[in-house]
């Protein structure tokens, strides 16, 4: 990797980690279209952007954990699906392709796919409240069975995609556990996320596609950026670059999806 290309990368995860502190959109839906942007291979950009998840999602269990954000039991119920499923992903990538470029076009498919849903899922976030508090009785009743089912096709979604972890995950969590505070929701979502996007991300590591001077370099551009994102919050129009990014995810899922 040149110079010139390391500077771009810890500037690509500067630019991330400053749109998540504002927005709290997940990372991955914003990172891994961009490293495709720059030529990254799919393989490379999903592996390498499910380890760099897993590192930085790891500091905000400890400040969750101290505010009691975290709902252990249900994190256990979600990675219980999740990580069963993202082990088996990977298996068969490994047994069923020859190799990476076997797979790229499935990862590109998903990707698109999840950036969608991942769309609809914000635009469409308070009828999607609404309609789960209506629905309070019949899901608490199968919450169990429904958060396990959930956990499983995020598994699988995440591990080919590196989308999902934070977004539906909060959706999940949103749907079933309807008297959970903002924060019991976020801290348990994050709580699950690290976990998954680890054993997603070693799986990748295990099918060659990690690049350790990409994962350094949006590491130092992003940690540092995600912290001055966080503090610019009261200073930014929040709902414009909500409204700006969500249009942009929808444009880039339409692209990769049926390109």
């Amino acid at each position: 990797m040149h110079f010139t290309d390391f500077i771009l990368y810890v500037l690509a995860g500067a630019g991330v980690g400053v749109a998540v502190g504002l927005t709290g959109i997940g990372g991955g839906s914003l990172m891994t279209p961009l490293l495709l942007m720059f030529g990254i291979p799919p393989h490379v950009a999903v592996g390498t952007d499910l380890l760099y998840a897993s590192i930085t999602k790891f500091s905000g269990i400890y400040s969750h954990q101290r505010q009691g954000h975290i709902d252990w039991r249900v994190m256990s119920w979600l990675a219980y699906g999740s990580v069963p499923a993202a082990i088996v992903t990977v298996v068969v990538l490994d047994l069923f392709f020859a190799d990476a470029k076997g797979y790229s076009e499935l990862i590109t498919s998903m990707l698109g796919i999840m950036l969608i849903m991942t769309a609809i899922i914000l635009i469409f976030r308070g009828p999607l409240q609404r309609y789960a508090a209506n629905h309070d009785a019949w899901m608490s009743r199968h919450s169990r069975t429904l958060t396990i089912i959930s956990g499983l096709i995020l598994g699988v979604c995440v591990t080919l995609s590196s989308v999902g972890a934070g977004v539906f995950g909060t959706a999940v969590l949103m749907l079933l556990y309807v008297k959970f505070s903002p924060g019991r929701i976020v801290g348990t979502d994050i709580a699950h996320a690290v976990p998954l996007t680890f054993v997603a991300g070693a799986g990748h590591l295990f099918l060659g596609n990690i690049d350790f001077w990409l994962l350094g370099a949006l590491l130092i551009g992003s940690i540092p950026a995600i912290h001055l994102g966080a503090m610019m919050t009261k200073h930014v129009p929040d709902k414009l670059l909500r409204a700006f990014l969500t249009t942009l995810l929808l444009g880039l899922g339409i692209h990769y999806a049926f390109s």
